[in-house]
């Protein structure tokens, strides 16, 4: 798995997890005061995510952190 392809299943992940709380992507990016534009880039793969972003999302999904780069059990496909 190359960097953008990294990018990509995290991002995917974050999505899957936020739906699975049948959260909005505007109302996770509120709660973790970030800009809209910002969570869609990180759901879409287009940004590397810093570890303390994932951090922050991980948070406010009340999920650990690992779980946001479990990519074995989820749908990414």
């Amino acid at each position: 798995m190359d960097k953008k392809e990294f990018q990509i299943a995290i991002g995917k992940r974050i999505k899957q997890l936020r739906e699975d709380k049948k959260i909005s992507q505007v109302e996770l990016a509120a709660l973790c005061n970030f800009e809209k534009s910002n969570m869609s880039r990180l759901e879409a793969g287009n940004t590397n995510p810093t570890a303390y972003t994932l951090y922050i999302i991980a948070q406010k999904l009340e999920v650990e952190v690992f779980e946001i780069m479990n990519f074995n059990n989820s749908k990414l496909t």
